[in-house]
């Protein structure tokens, strides 16, 4: 191997040092040294005050589970991260409040579930008063996580409601019959390949799965009928799946109050008692043993941004239900 080589390697072998020690150095910025695992939770002063505390739960993205994060994958929203922030916020003796501002389609019939009971048990279990300030979008599975708040505030022109519950999937069984191509299945019973992309389906099969759809929408309607204390008929006559504004959510009983973060923050500070409250919001970082984990997966293993692609692909493959408000 010649000088130049060599050269070329120390350079290459320089800047992986280089970009490693870059790396770390970011990750330590972000850590609690008093904890050396697991994942904390540090709060963001967003308004002192002497009254009492108030968190404020950011939840931006579509409602599902996809696993732990990295540090890198910034902007996506973390299933696990946001339950333990609810838990975090309600095990809290000195909270008194928590907004949730919520933009979000909706998303996964079980995630939002939990989300759902997190909130219940926020306000049963832990005395949190728990209001809900809407963003641009609330829909679908974004406001059955809002039906149980004490109190929901949306913009005028926030798109909520879309209440519904859908189930979707690609079939691209006569694109490869023109093109000659032929699927062999075999399976134990005939229902096994239900919502397969490879066939027509039957309406044996539909009937099964629609079955499904209704059972997940006596369930939404029930925690809106609940949650919003209406008659089962008034909600199922504006939940058939249309989108309303925050104005017209407003005319039909689906919201409390038209207004913005600020303003909910001043409305439950009223409510609380009055005076000014502290409302802080959380930042995540990661223990030291999982952050090193990580840095050395991004490393060394596969990138995370194609994990997450096949993941998505294979997980839209199989029949889900979704609360989802698709545009």
């Amino acid at each position: 191997m010649n000088w130049k080589r060599w050269t070329a390697l120390a350079v290459v072998v320089g800047l992986l040092i280089i970009s490693t020690i870059t790396n770390l150095a970011v990750g330590f910025a972000n850590l609690d040294l008093d904890e050396y695992t697991g994942s904390e939770f540090g709060e963001e002063v967003i308004q002192p005050g002497t009254s009492g505390k108030i968190v404020v739960l950011n939840l931006d993205g579509v409602i599902q589970d996809l696993g732990a994060q990295s540090i890198f994958d910034t902007g996506m929203y973390d299933h696990q991260a946001f339950l333990t922030q609810i838990e975090n916020a309600s095990n809290d003796d000195e909270v008194d409040g928590i907004i949730i501002r919520v933009n979000t389609p909706g998303g996964g019939v079980l995630e939002s579930a939990e989300i759902y009971e997190k909130i219940v048990e926020a306000k049963e279990e832990h005395d949190k008063t728990v209001y809900i300030s809407m963003g641009g979008m609330a829909a679908s599975g974004g406001y059955y996580i809002a039906a149980p708040a004490d109190k929901i505030v949306a913009n005028p022109n926030t798109i909520t409601g879309s209440i519904g519950v859908i189930m979707e999937s690609i079939n691209f069984a006569e694109l490869a019959e023109n093109y000659g191509v032929k699927f062999n299945t075999i399976k134990s019973g005939p229902y096994k390949d239900i919502m397969s992309p490879y066939k027509e389906m039957t309406d044996e099969e539909r009937e099964i799965l629609q079955s499904f759809v209704d059972e997940s929408y006596d369930e939404f309607v029930r925690i809106i009928s609940e949650g919003r204390g209406m008659d089962e008929e008034t909600v199922r006559s504006v939940g058939d799946g249309r989108i309303y504004s925050g104005k017209q959510a407003l005319e039909n009983g689906l919201v409390d109050e038209l207004g913005s973060l600020d303003d909910t923050i001043e409305l439950l500070s009223e409510d609380l008692g009055g005076g000014t409250y502290q409302v802080v919001s959380y930042n995540y970082s990661m223990g030291l043993y999982n952050f090193l984990g990580l840095t050395a997966h991004k490393m060394f293993g596969q990138d995370p941004e194609i994990t997450m692609l096949q993941k998505l692909i294979f997980e839209n493959r199989a029949p889900s239900l979704k609360y989802l408000y698709a545009e």
